[in-house]
């Protein structure tokens, strides 16, 4: 290594100048001639990247200059050009260490390869760039700043459809396009700890995405209410004021998760009662009668109380030998739901007609009608039967997908708030339907027309294979190292050196790599308009608590809504 770094001390030197065998060299004041002159040497190359030399002079001289690309140079996260007989390669720096052999002026360093470009021969300019390496560098091969104008024929838009979400770092006025065909087709994550901005992130690519196409079909999951103010004037809110989601819906899986409470022998014997009489009740209605042949998982309207009366018929049959417990388990489960308020927007008496096809329209928003999001505020839901609601509309999306081919394709967009909840890895599973309907979007949805998109402050607790079937990774921030090795572990090769710099970005900065961009880039988000942001803001203890007045009557009025819950 010493010798590399005694060549490239050599081939570095202006012509007519002795060679300094210590890297230094004057800092020049002329910007353009600045970044012409290599500031390193490759020192070894393996298939993925290469460690090089860096001249510490020559990279204390480039943080004078005026173009913020050029004056990063060298430095953890900054792109670098390599010379090749082609043109140029381009890479990431990885890491840096102090080189403490000779007289400290070299620094040994890690490039991770993204692209190459051709150079144009007048100029020196690159151009052409595309993904991937056809013709790697050889050791000893020189290394150059990238420029602004380099980063900008790097990212600038290939032609296809795109939408702009920010401005790449560390330049000013390069936009951060993402193509919006390739991240939806193969589904995306957005990621991202606490307080990071991960909702208004989430809210700018969906406003972006709605202006791109404004006739979509996008049906978002939200646990906490945060994204109605967000999306008030371009999308429809869905509560449990105005869900109206059929009970008849869910099929008979789903059936035993909300009705059946027992374990072991007990559950095998109940789920064969209710699915007996389950058909039998689905079996009563007239369009059952036309269709024919139908199955316990059909979506046919029935009656609450055909089923509680089939419960009491089977009971009736028994010898006097036989139990009737398991019956009056699934009909008391029954009555509580029928008669408790809060599970009115799925279980009221006014939901038993045949409304699959007006609920699929609504929810779904087909057609769009200037209103392509659908907002699904569950947090009014309670807890017990959550992940069953989220499991129908998952499935409902599913499956409407695979019965409409023959149709004309019309993609649908779930976008899956707090995705850790509904997609848990093995060690937090409680084998709920949920996780089994998302993991099967997950690997199969694109063949139907389904893009998946989870948004997670906890990507480790999510379910083994289910990250790394999103094609494009939007990190923010993410504090917890068991979060940070999950999310590398996933990543592209050429995107783990980017992945580093996720522990030290910025409220609103994220890393973006997969399919939906040319190259792995670190992006600042651009700033939403205020009738734009999810109400996500967290509450200041500091000006609430200097503030005083009014706290026994929003005391009564708060305990007033929660008696009435449901009403």
């Amino acid at each position: 290594m010493t010798d590399m770094r005694q060549n490239f001390s050599d081939d570095a030197q202006p012509q007519g100048e002795a060679a300094d065998p210590h890297f230094t060299s004057d800092p020049l004041d002329d910007a353009a001639e600045l970044a012409a002159q290599p500031i390193g040497c490759v020192l070894e190359v393996s298939g993925a990247g290469s460690a090089i030399a860096l001249d510490l002079a020559r990279l204390n001289a480039c943080m004078k200059d005026t173009d913020p690309s050029v004056a990063l140079s060298g430095q953890v996260g900054s792109l670098i050009k390599v010379r090749t007989n082609e043109g140029w390669l381009l890479g990431s720096v990885r890491d840096q260490r102090h080189d403490r052999r000779g007289e400290g002026n070299v620094l040994v360093a890690h490039i991770d390869f993204l692209g190459e470009g051709l150079e144009e021969r007048l100029t020196g300019k690159l151009h052409g760039f595309r993904r991937g390496v056809t013709r790697y560098p050889i050791p000893g091969s020189e290394i150059f700043p990238a420029t602004s104008d380099d980063l900008r024929q790097i990212y600038a838009s290939d032609g296809r459809k795109s939408i702009q979400v920010g401005t790449v770092y560390p330049t000013r006025d390069i936009r951060a396009g993402i193509y919006i065909d390739a991240m939806l087709g193969k589904h995306f994550a957005l990621l991202g700890s606490t307080g990071t901005g991960k909702s208004t992130g989430a809210a700018l690519i969906l406003h972006r995405i709605c202006q791109a196409a404004p006739q979509g079909h996008i049906a978002m999951i939200d646990p906490h209410g945060e994204y109605a103010a967000a999306f008030r004037n371009t999308g429809m809110i869905f509560d449990v004021s105005n869900l109206q989601m059929p009970y008849w819906l869910m099929n008979f899986e789903e059936h035993c998760e909300v009705l059946l409470r027992s374990s072991g022998n007990d559950l095998q014997e109940d789920k064969d009662i209710l699915a007996k009489c389950l058909l039998a009740a689905r079996s009563k209605n007239r369009l059952a009668q036309s269709l024919g042949k139908i199955t316990v998982d059909s979506p046919i309207p029935y009656l609450l109380s055909d089923l509680t009366n089939m419960l009491q018929d089977e009971m009736g049959k028994l010898d006097k030998a036989t139990t009737t417990a398991p019956y009056m388990r699934i009909k008391s489960k029954i009555e509580e739901l029928r008669a408790d308020p809060r599970y009115q927007f799925m279980f009221s008496g006014m939901l038993v007609g045949d409304t699959m096809a007006d609920f699929i329209s609504k929810v779904f928003r087909l057609p769009s009608s200037d209103k392509p999001v659908s907002i699904i505020d569950v947090s009014g839901v309670p807890s017990d039967i959550t992940r069953t609601v989220v499991a129908v509309l998952s499935r409902m999306v599913f499956d409407f997908a695979i019965w409409s081919r023959g149709e004309r394709t019309t993609p649908i967009l779930l976008v899956c708030e707090e995705a850790h909840r509904y997609v848990p890895n093995e060690r937090n599973s409680d084998g709920n339907s949920v996780g089994r309907i998302l993991s099967r979007i997950a690997k199969e949805g694109r063949k139907y027309g389904i893009s998946l998109g989870l948004i997670t402050q906890r990507p480790s607790d999510l379910a083994e294979g289910v990250l790394s079937q999103c094609g494009t990774i939007i990190s923010m921030r993410l504090n917890n190292e068991r979060d940070q090795a999950f999310v590398k572990a996933a990543m592209p090769e050429g995107a783990r050196g980017f992945l580093d710099s996720v522990p030290a970005l910025r409220n609103r900065e994220c890393i973006i790599c997969g399919e939906g961009v040319s190259i792995p880039m670190r992006v600042n988000f651009d700033a939403l308009e205020e009738s734009k942001r999810p109400a996500s803001d967290d509450p200041s203890f500091v000006e609430l608590w200097s503030e005083a007045g009014g706290e026994e009557e929003m005391v009564f009025r708060t305990v007033q809504r929660w008696r009435a819950q449901g009403g």
